[in-house]
């Protein structure tokens, strides 16, 4: 059974910043959102309220960071990048700051439709210079989120699960690392952020069919380990099926991608995750279903590359827990 982790990110970032007068907790109106309300009334020298102003907020982040402090900004992700864009290219980018970047709802664990749905984001900080990219997959990665990125001489993108959260890991974030959760010799499986839970859930059901299958999972998107992606590549068979809670352009397919092309790998690659589309409202589970995300995704993708078919159905994977993706304060889940 799956522990279940309520607020971890509550609890974690005030640990780990409390009694630090040199982190500061930034937020743009979006406080008990983003699970900082407690540390807000505890450590109230050590906060700042920036209101619905996220391209100033970025700005004031980039003098805080050049002053000697490191910021860590929090709001949902979509916020704090579509917006201030130019602000986070010129004013954090650009000089280097330590500005640590809390981003809230990755992808499609929100219901809150296109506005707030964060889908292109790793795309957009990938081409971003001196940008490092970290996600978030389950409660200990959340856990230990903040010193993995206070441990970054520059800025950090990170994504953020908030709520209920699940415990799949026993060991926190090592940056520039990748998770190697199955070491099959027939298909590699890369996953990141929730979807690997969902790759989790099918690996029985495959192994049931016959599959033998290697299962990385990435914390650390970018720096990329590229040589240790092409040795899990060459000790499989068939070819590689990546999944992720983004768009297929830009994010882990692509890393993938390039990676295989630059080295001359003429192995099969599906990518699996947004394809060209906005996802509009629903729930978790639901839009993982509609959007091909889920493990379900996740075994349709391998018998395409496979040229096959297994009998495999949602009856034969792992149960897929229950949980609640949005803050407890928010029941609107925004």
């Amino acid at each position: 059974m799956v522990e279940m982790v309520s607020r971890p990110y509550a609890a974690a970032f005030e640990k780990f910043a409390a009694g630090k007068p040199e982190i500061l907790c930034l937020s743009a109106d979006l406080t008990s959102s983003c699970e900082i309300d407690g540390f807000r009334d505890r450590h109230p020298d050590q906060f700042l309220s920036m209101g619905m102003a996220e391209q100033n907020m970025l700005s004031f982040a980039g003098g805080l960071g050049l002053a000697g402090f490191r910021p860590f900004i929090h709001t949902f992700g979509v916020f704090m990048y579509r917006r201030p864009y130019d602000q986070l290219m010129a004013s954090i980018a650009y000089p280097r700051r330590k500005v640590r970047l809390m981003g809230f709802l990755p992808g499609v664990t929100t219901p809150g439709g296109m506005t707030h749905q964060s889908i292109e984001d790793i795309s957009v900080m990938r081409s971003i210079p001196n940008m490092t990219i970290l996600e978030t997959g389950d409660a200990t990665e959340v856990e230990s989120i903040c010193e993995a990125a206070d441990s970054i001489d520059g800025p950090v993108w990170c994504r953020v699960l908030r709520g209920s959260v699940p415990r799949l890991f026993d060991t926190p974030i090592k940056v520039g690392e990748m998770r190697v959760l199955s070491e099959g010799t027939d298909i590699l499986v890369v996953s990141s952020g929730i979807s690997t839970e969902e790759a989790m859930r099918a690996r029985s059901a495959l192994a049931k069919a016959g599959l033998s299958i290697r299962h990385i999972h990435l914390h650390t998107i970018k720096p990329f380990d590229h040589k240790q992606l092409l040795d899990h590549i060459g000790s499989v068979k068939h070819g590689v099926v990546t999944l992720e809670n983004h768009v297929t352009e830009g994010g882990v397919g692509s890393l993938v991608a390039e990676t295989m092309a630059d080295a001359g790998i003429g192995k099969r690659l599906v990518r699996l995750g947004l394809k060209d589309t906005y996802a509009h409202g629903g729930s978790r589970a639901y839009l993982m279903r509609y959007y091909g995300l889920d493990a379900l995704a996740l075994v349709g993708g391998i018998e395409d590359l496979m040229g096959a078919r297994f009998g495999i159905t949602e009856d034969d994977l792992a149960t897929a827990r229950v949980d609640d993706v949005h803050s407890l304060v928010k029941a609107e889940a925004l």
